[in-house]
């Protein structure tokens, strides 16, 4: 039978192994057929465009946003989304409705009230608040 301090020891190099191979978020990227959707973004999420190269536009921020051009347009559901949080969710869904979004449903869970919105070019994302 192994020792404590044996164990112990294979557990250390096993944690070292695991956290050196660990990932972070580095930017999250939104398809979209104009990139200058950077526009509704940075006012959205109170940001400044950190390099535009065109067909991608890179938004200040961590993680950082990019915006990318893609030829296709959005079919479906996204299959990833932004969740956003605020204490004042109501007074964000009016702020960012009228910088073009759409409210498209409302949501709760318990603690938890969220609103799914669209950007201008119908991409999903949402705002939530925790329940008082």
């Amino acid at each position: 039978m192994k020792s404590a301090a044996y164990r112990a020891a294979r557990l250390s190099v096993l944690l070292v192994n695991v956290c050196a191979m660990a990932l972070s978020i580095g930017m999250v990227t939104i398809d979209c057929s104009e990139p200058q959707l950077a526009r509704f973004w940075t006012a959205a999420l109170g940001t400044m465009v950190a390099g535009d190269y065109g067909e991608f536009v890179l938004l200040a921020g961590t993680p950082a946003l990019g915006l990318q051009k893609v030829s296709e347009p959005r079919a479906g559901k996204n299959r990833v989304h932004l969740d956003l949080h605020t204490d004042d969710r109501a007074a964000e869904v009016a702020r960012l409705t009228a910088l073009g979004a759409s409210a498209l449903a409302e949501h709760s869970a318990p603690g938890l009230w969220w609103t799914v919105l669209a950007d201008p070019e119908g991409n999903e994302f949402c705002v939530g608040s925790h329940q008082g």
